[in-house]
């Protein structure tokens, strides 16, 4: 079993509070990020901005650029960074239906755009950036059991949380999650993987994948009912080994805290996990068009610093944070820095 420690900081709890809550910091905090040791990786790769969806819809690429413009200010001089590699075949398929990856090869167009449904779309660059999604999530993990990074949040698109087994959906195409965490016990030697979902969407690739798998725990808020219309709390898989939290439309900072506080934390905590991966989508901020919850970044932050307090008590705060859903670029990278800086702060 993969051994545990406390933690160390970075951030004080009040700086990061501060930078969600958009605050100016003061000069010996941002000295302090500049001559620290890094222990947070950002993974990213060009072909995440490469993979056109067409105009009007929602998962564009100036996601990514307003995520990169936001995490190159100063006060995130510490951050280590990294190019994302191309998940593996095996890796693919340790998740997925050789049918799925098979499909999206034939798929991917050498010019133009193809529609493989509602809601996926593929471009000439949209397969790699797929493989590099699913690769920088494996990557983190490495990066993070081996200790050459405290944790990691990717930044890549797709996202991933929609997939399951056999199908592509929801804008994802590979389960980026799914496949980390599996990689997490095959090559790290991990008993138990926790995977916590905030996105407004719920995640039902995720709670299909290991719905009767033992050594996973995932825990989800998101708003109900809401697209995909999975996620009840009387959904609780094979072993006990789902906690769905779903939150009425319009529920805010205080029913999202009461939702963690009360059905999710505890048993996160319980499970004693040897890493913790986080789908990080921020579509629950109030101005997000593609939902209904009214969230701010403080909340993010401050959950983001709860879960950290549970890692550095249960699994040497080893943390990989996966980018998801949040469709609003100006509102999604100030969401990005209010979670980067509380893992900074981890």
């Amino acid at each position: 079993m993969v051994g545990r420690a406390p933690a160390s900081s970075t951030f004080t709890r009040r700086q990061t509070l501060a930078l969600a809550a958009g605050l100016a910091l003061s000069p010996d905090f941002v000295a302090a990020g500049e001559s620290a040791e890094p222990t947070t990786l950002l993974v990213t790769h060009a072909s995440g901005v490469a993979h056109e969806v067409g105009a009007g819809r929602p998962d564009q690429p100036q996601r990514l650029r307003a995520i990169a413009s936001a995490l190159n200010s100063d006060a995130f001089a510490a951050l280590r960074r990294a190019e994302a590699p191309q998940a593996s075949r095996e890796a693919i398929l340790a998740v997925h239906a050789p049918s799925l990856l098979e499909r999206l090869e034939k798929a991917a167009p050498q010019s133009g755009l193809a529609t493989l449904g509602p809601d996926i779309v593929m471009s000439p660059g949209s397969l790699e950036a797929g493989l590099h999604a699913a690769g920088a999530a494996s990557f983190a993990v490495d990066e993070v059991m081996r200790k050459a990074a405290r944790n990691a949040f990717v930044a890549m698109r797709p996202p991933g949380h929609h997939a399951t087994r056999e199908a592509a959906m929801g804008f994802c195409f590979f389960n980026n999650a799914a496949i980390a965490a599996r990689h997490a016990i095959a090559a790290h030697g991990a008993e138990r993987v926790a995977i916590v979902d905030f996105d407004v969407h719920h995640g039902n690739g995720l709670q299909e994948i290991f719905w009767s798998d033992r050594h996973i725990l995932y825990c989800s808020s998101h708003q109900s009912p809401h697209y995909p219309f999975t996620g009840a709390a009387s959904e609780r898989g094979a072993h006990d080994n789902i906690v769905n939290a779903p939150l009425a439309k319009g529920s805010g900072g205080e029913q999202f805290s009461q939702a963690w506080t009360q059905a999710i934390l505890p048993r996160l905590d319980d499970f004693a996990p040897d890493i913790l991966l986080i789908c990080a989508g921020f579509d629950g901020h109030l101005h997000d068009p593609l939902g209904g919850l009214r969230l701010q970044k403080q909340d993010f932050a401050e959950l983001t610093l709860r879960l950290a307090e549970i890692a550095a008590r249960r699994c040497d705060g080893r943390i990989v944070s996966l980018l998801e859903g949040g469709y609003r670029p100006d509102d999604l990278a100030a969401c990005v820095a209010a979670h980067v800086g509380a893992l900074m702060g981890a």
